[in-house]
């Protein structure tokens, strides 16, 4: 005999407040389900997620940029903090000599 089969042997009082149970349940699941595809909250949860890749895209970006800047900074100064003339004056000359073509490029230009 399967589960079906079996007679009920509630009182009529508990199957009331069975049901009465079974249709609040279905209630609270059905104002869950509505709030859950409410257009607002769908447009929320959109923003919160691409809020949060945003933010964890500026912290990777942030933490590459930190990290470029240490090793230059290591490239240029002493771990005493003076700086690397050997170093410095030859990108400073590379960095003249940019800035002085432009200049003369551009002079060419509008004369």
């Amino acid at each position: 005999m399967s589960d079906t089969d079996t007679p009920d042997t509630r009182t009529p009082a508990q199957i009331e407040a069975d049901i009465k149970r079974r249709r609040e349940t279905l209630a609270e699941t059905l104002d869950e389900l509505g709030v859950r595809v409410h257009p607002k909250t769908i447009v929320g949860d959109a923003k919160a997620k691409f809020a949060a890749q945003v933010d964890h895209t500026v912290g990777r970006a942030y933490v590459s940029a930190n990290r470029l800047v240490s090793d230059v900074k290591g490239q240029l100064v002493t771990e005493e903090g003076a700086p690397r003339l050997e170093r410095l004056v030859p990108a400073a000359l590379v960095v003249v000599g940019v800035v002085g073509l432009l200049a003369l490029n551009t002079r060419r230009r509008k004369s």
